[in-house]
């Protein structure tokens, strides 16, 4: 069973993860802390059924890009500003909607559990998506005092796979890119990490294949991810 309930981690008193000092951690949301897209692919199909839009191939063309570029793959790049903005909120209302019954039941496997054994260790999260989902997750599972900086796609001029938000982040820890270990889920998110120089996780919640990442693991509890971690130098 999934515990996202700091209290009852302090009463496990769970061992602390094997990190060098100096490393710091950056955290997707979707895909790497809770598996959505699921949900965000059924809230897309829904809501553009709705319009009268086809949504063919929408999982592939949707995966680790920013509302505005998802809606202007689908409803044309010529909408105002106002417009794309009102169309992502509401198809995330939507799936906020769905979601709410199942997160906890949804947080990726061993996630909470690791994020709490990072101790001291500085822990960023890094994501495309809207400030309001970002909330939903972190506070509806008690996550967000395990991380010291949140970024959001909106805080960016350019969206991943720009590496914008992961040296944004990096800065903000005090942290040299180098020394920071990004756990992600999609080509997008790996292209952003390794355009700021750092090394990748590749978290496989869903069946594309994952590439140039450093280690592939499919959860938190995938056996070959704390040797690897201990074996991580300060560069």
């Amino acid at each position: 069973m999934i515990c996202s309930n700091e209290t009852e981690f302090r009463a496990q008193e769970p061992s602390r993860l094997p990190l060098a000092g100096g490393l710091a951690l950056i955290f997707d949301l979707d895909g790497v802390v809770v598996d959505s897209m699921p949900v965000h692919t059924l809230a897309w199909q829904r809501y553009l059924a709705g319009l009268g839009i086809p949504t063919k191939e929408i999982a592939a063309r949707m995966h680790g890009r920013r509302n505005d570029e998802i809606v202007r793959e689908f409803l044309g790049p010529g909408l105002p500003a106002h417009a794309i903005f009102e169309h992502g909120a509401a198809k995330e209302r939507l799936y906020r909607e769905m979601m709410a019954p199942h997160l906890i039941e949804r947080l990726v496997l061993g996630v909470a559990r690791f994020l709490w054994r990072s101790g001291a260790t500085p822990v960023a999260l890094a994501t495309n998506a809207e400030a309001a989902n970002v909330a939903f997750v972190l506070d509806g599972a008690g996550l967000r005092q395990r991380f010291r900086c949140v970024a959001d796609g909106g805080q960016v001029s350019h969206p991943k796979p720009a590496p914008d938000i992961y040296l944004c982040c990096a800065a903000q820890l005090g942290i040299a890119p180098r020394n920071s270990i990004v756990f992600e889920d999609s080509p997008v998110g790996i292209e952003a990490a390794r355009a700021a120089g750092m090394r990748v996780v590749g978290i496989c919640t869903h069946s594309q294949p994952l590439h140039d990442v450093d280690l592939s693991v499919r959860d938190f509890l995938d056996p070959e991810l704390e040797p690897w971690l201990a074996s991580q130098d300060l560069l």
